[in-house]
């Protein structure tokens, strides 16, 4: 049974949301205080974290940038923070996934389970390397590289990655995206999920290149524009 460790504050959601899961058949562990979660994280084997970030004793973000230090594990942000740079912050901090306040119960259900589901099977299901001019993936360790350089990504954007790389020179829209890769329907993500992920990765990857990897097509979704080899 996968643990999965809850950070919120607001006591009714916390419980509303762990019985829930209960129910999915995960086991919850669940925190009420940024302290709490710590604690808790050291203590018990966490497949994933959901975390609020405004919390009255720290600062989600820097939770989970004090988590990405020393593991990993996937995570969840569930947040009234709805911003664009809001997003940014929380992908910049390390999370997979960013879900903003008010939610819908069932899509944040069908997103863990979705994400506990994909937890291993793309190493088990990729074992080759991916080659596109100076960019190179380990796929089964998930390793970015560009030149010699290592590329530090988070999940989800070695996902999109990936999947740019196994569709090269395709026009990919949003929602072939958000099935791919969020594992869900366009109707229940944000709509700035894609485009701000996107906009990441080209800039990750791009470095001091001029040279445009993904292409917007206007109207119709987003293009990786070079070859790809692999072995």
């Amino acid at each position: 049974m996968a643990n999965i460790l809850l950070l919120e504050d607001d006591t009714s959601l916390n419980r509303g949301i762990s019985l829930k899961l209960e129910k999915e058949g995960y086991k919850m562990l669940s925190a009420f205080r940024v302290s709490q979660a710590e604690e808790m994280f050291r203590e018990h084997e966490v497949s994933l974290i959901i975390s609020d970030i405004t919390m009255e004793d720290g600062d989600g973000l820097e939770f989970c940038r004090s988590i990405r230090r020393v593991s990993d594990v996937h995570l969840i942000f569930l947040t009234a923070l709805d911003q664009e740079v809001d997003i940014v912050n929380g992908y910049d901090a390390g999370a997979d996934d960013y879900i903003t306040k008010p939610f819908s119960l069932m899509v944040l259900i069908s997103k863990v389970n979705a994400l506990m589901r994909r937890i291993g099977q793309d190493q088990d299901d990729r074992g080759q390397m991916l080659f596109s001019r100076d960019i190179r993936v380990q796929c089964r360790e998930m390793r970015v590289y560009k030149g010699d350089e290592e590329l530090i990504l988070s999940k989800k954007e070695i996902q999109l990655l990936l999947y740019f790389l196994e569709n090269p020179k395709q026009i990919l829209s949003k929602e072939q995206l958000l099935e791919a890769v969020w594992d869900v329907d366009a109707q229940f993500v944000d709509d700035n999920t894609v485009p701000v992920t996107i906009s990441r990765l080209k800039k990750r990857i791009a470095g001091d290149e001029d040279y445009e990897y993904i292409k917007n097509v206007r109207g119709l979704g987003y293009l990786w524009t070079a070859e790809v080899s692999g072995k």
